[in-house]
């Protein structure tokens, strides 16, 4: 049997044995590595080059509200609400994330920076998806929005993330002040309302001490009066801001949830002043104020007309300010985004890097070429085994002195 017979069908293979198949196909890998290679740079030299450009903006600051005027010009402002979506409350931050991302201001940046030539888009849709298909939006740990935008050009990428935040606060701005004038049309028909019932009060205490002549009060029941009249007054301004807040806030809002329990706990104090329920088991005289079922009927009858007055006026008084406060968010043109870092135009590309794809090329040609080397061995052994029986067996039925020199086999190696 022949030298490579046998070593075909020996069934002892080495690392050895696989370097030799390697070394044999070596031209083969390093012309197809070096190709490969050479090839990929020149691509890679020659493709467009991207750049990228990034603007940071600071979460927007909830302006400092308590109670009275405080929360309602932060409501009417509408600046650092907390709105309540389904499932999980949103906050400030998620909002300008969301506006980010909308559509509206996509169509706006494409039409502004004439993206559609840019992109070479037929459609303003598809230029819409290239802008979106380049943009980054993300939101740090301490709430900072960046916002990444790559593109061919580096100015064009850094006017695009600049275009980003100016339209942010733009869209900011018109919704604020869409808000701003939903809020001043409600509150101004409230005013309206309660300057016809403040008109109503006076004429029905004229009419009154007009025809009762004018009752006095003790001191006790006057004070009572005044603090009704003060309590009353509250509710009615506060069921207002409760109004506005229930337009874009849900009734698990904890804002919401105060201001009701708020009302609630004035309700119950001014049932305390009129009835005296509220003091149960308490002596008479351990009471503040005495109840107004104590005062005599003429004197409860004008206590009651002179509360309506103060109540009226008291309103008026709040949704005047109110009013006022909601014409000034509504006129407001100031910025309402702050920009942390602007983009500037970038100075290197971030793609595509050379010496990454000829890495990547050079790996994958050795794995290819070795691949093929092995491929191409496998089929060369299958032609030699087919052909060593038929030497083998035409060297066995001739006769060796019947040949001659020339016509002797050689062992196949």
């Amino acid at each position: 049997m022949s030298v490579f017979t046998s070593h075909v069908h020996s069934p002892d293979v080495t690392l050895l044995d696989y370097w030799r198949v390697v070394w044999k196909r070596r031209w083969l890998i390093g012309g197809l590595f070096v190709g490969l290679v050479l090839l990929v740079m020149v691509m890679s030299l020659l493709a467009p080059k991207i750049y990228e450009a990034s603007t940071s903006i600071l979460p927007p600051v909830a302006e400092p509200s308590g109670g009275g005027m405080g929360a309602a010009a932060a409501l009417l402002g509408s600046q650092g609400m907390s709105i309540s979506l389904p499932g999980m409350p949103a906050t400030p931050v998620d909002l300008f994330v969301a506006m980010l991302k909308s559509k509206t201001l996509a169509e706006e940046l494409v039409q502004r920076f004439n993206l559609m030539q840019v992109y070479k888009s037929k459609a303003e849709e598809d230029a819409v998806r290239t802008l979106e298909s380049s943009t980054r939006i993300t939101t740090s740990k301490e709430k900072v929005i960046r916002v990444t935008v790559e593109a061919q050009d580096p100015q064009l990428a850094a006017d695009l993330a600049n275009g980003y935040a100016e339209g942010l606060d733009k869209l900011n701005r018109t919704l604020a002040v869409t808000k701003a004038g939903q809020n001043r049309l409600f509150v101004g028909k409230r005013l309206a309302e309660t300057k016809i019932d403040l008109a109503a009060a006076e004429d029905a205490l004229a009419a009154f001490q007009s025809k009762n002549k004018t009752v006095a009060l003790d001191q006790q029941a006057a004070a009572a009066l005044r603090a009704a009249a003060e309590i009353q007054g509250r509710i009615a301004a506060d069921e207002v801001r409760l109004q506005v807040m229930q337009n874009f806030l849900t009734p698990e809002n904890p804002d919401v949830i105060k201001l009701t329990l708020e009302i609630q706990q004035l309700k119950q104090q001014l049932r305390m002043l009129e009835s005296g329920n509220g003091g149960k088991g308490m002596a008479p005289g351990d009471r503040l104020h005495p109840a107004f079922s104590s005062v005599p009927t003429l004197g409860i009858e004008f206590a009651r007309l002179t509360r309506d007055l103060k109540v009226q006026e008291t309103l008026y008084a709040m949704l005047a300010s109110q009013y006022e406060q909601a014409q000034l968010a509504e006129a407001r043109d100031t910025p309402t985004v702050q920009v942390l870092d602007r983009a500037k135009p970038p100075l290197r590309k971030i793609r595509p890097s050379v010496r990454l794809n000829m890495m990547v090329a050079g790996a994958t040609a050795l794995f290819i070429g070795i691949l093929v080397a092995f491929f191409l061995e496998y089929l060369d052994q299958i032609n030699r085994r087919r052909l060593t029986p038929k030497v083998t067996g035409l060297s066995e039925s001739v006769p060796a002195d019947s040949l001659s020199e020339e016509e002797t086999f050689e062992p196949v190696r």
